[in-house]
């Protein structure tokens, strides 16, 4: 059985794509990419890497919240970069928010995100 996941606390999928926030199954919560927009779609939360990943991490954790779990459960995250060499101030950031037993990660290079963003995070998390 799956769950799906919604707060508003975190941005609705891109004009009403076909996809969920996340989806909570199998004592798993598998978390859609998430990038450094405000909750409202309103604007990316800045234009520097550590500005975007901050908000990308508020949007991932509140999600995680909802879905009743948090940022210490976490066990994969994939991070998708649109210049790699923006690696040192990502995981600056990411550092701070998954804790002394960080997550299993990958870390990619991509040509271009949704809205011009720098940084997008996907996640799967243990319900």
């Amino acid at each position: 059985m799956k769950e799906v996941v919604r707060t508003e606390a975190a941005p609705a999928p891109f004009q009403g794509a076909p996809y969920s926030q996340a989806i909570k199954g199998a004592g798993l919560v598998f978390v859609a990419g998430q990038v450094g927009i405000t909750p409202d779609h309103a604007e990316l939360a800045g234009e520097t890497i550590q500005e975007q990943t901050e908000q990308a991490l508020t949007n991932l954790k509140a999600i995680l919240e909802a879905a009743g779990t948090g940022m210490d459960r976490l066990v994969k995250t994939t991070v998708f970069l649109q210049h790699f060499d923006d690696f040192s101030g990502m995981n600056e950031v990411y550092a701070k928010h998954v804790g002394d037993q960080p997550p299993a990660r990958s870390t990619v290079e991509v040509a271009k995100l949704p809205s011009g963003a720098l940084v997008e995070i996907e996640a799967i998390a243990l319900a």
